[in-house]
């Protein structure tokens, strides 16, 4: 080593920074979680970024492109943790499999609060003009249906998925925002109440199914609906 080498100040390797489009995408959402829809604007989402007020415009054209574009990256994250229980379910059983299933729908929404807030708000994310995040619900969706066929050797249920979805978004609603969450103020709390919950409703499920589904109601539709509906007409 030279003397001038050794004098020379030493590089140090530094984590590079988001990029702008990721950086407004994470503020936004933090800013969800803290103060709701109504406080995201354009401005609002610069100033916490640290970024001119124009910047966001770069990337998106509105406050409303960047509400779809999180409730599209929710049902993405959202599908790949169903995806991955949905992967192991011929190694764990039908009833852990079940199981791992609602904790994955219910870890996603006690993690991500703000944009599980949104995700199923069609006044919020109008899928007729953001149809990408259509596309991820019904992907999302897709999952739960074959959730339903790996727990009932492949027969399609309308209404088995529809108690499937009730039953975890009723849980993860009533921890975010509902009672459930003040009585159980701990993630660890909410946690164990989770599991202990879907393990009663996995042998509730169960269990009915070995004595048939129920019947499908007359005039029902053979094609479920995404998990993002489609807005009321005006």
């Amino acid at each position: 080593m030279t003397s001038a080498s050794r004098g020379a100040p030493r590089k140090t390797a530094t984590a590079p920074l988001p990029d702008l489009r990721q950086r407004i995408l994470d503020t936004s959402e933090q800013l969800l979680e803290e103060s709701g829809v109504t406080a995201l604007s354009m401005r609002e989402v610069a100033r916490r970024a640290g970024v001119t007020h124009q910047a966001p415009y770069h990337h998106f054209a509105d406050r409303e492109s960047i509400l779809a574009e999180l409730v599209a990256r929710g049902f993405e994250q959202l599908t790949r943790r169903l995806a991955r229980a949905n992967d192991r379910a011929a190694a764990t059983g039908k009833r852990t499999a079940l199981i791992d299933s609602g904790l994955a729908y219910t870890g996603f929404a006690l993690e991500h609060p703000g944009v599980f807030r949104i995700m199923f708000r069609p006044e919020v994310c109008d899928p007729t003009r953001f149809p990408s995040a259509m596309a991820a619900s019904e992907c999302a969706r897709a999952e739960l249906d074959r959730l339903v066929r790996l727990m009932h050797e492949g027969e399609p249920s309308d209404a088995r998925a529809s108690t499937y979805w009730a039953q975890v978004h009723g849980l993860a609603g009533l921890l975010i925002d509902g009672p459930l969450g003040l009585k159980l103020p701990s993630l660890r709390e909410r946690r164990a109440h989770l599991r202990a919950s879907l393990a009663c409703f996995a042998d509730a499920m169960l269990g009915l199914s070995a004595r048939g589904a129920p019947p499908s109601a007359p005039g029902a539709s053979p094609s479920a609906p995404a998990l993002l509906p489609a807005p009321a007409a005006r």
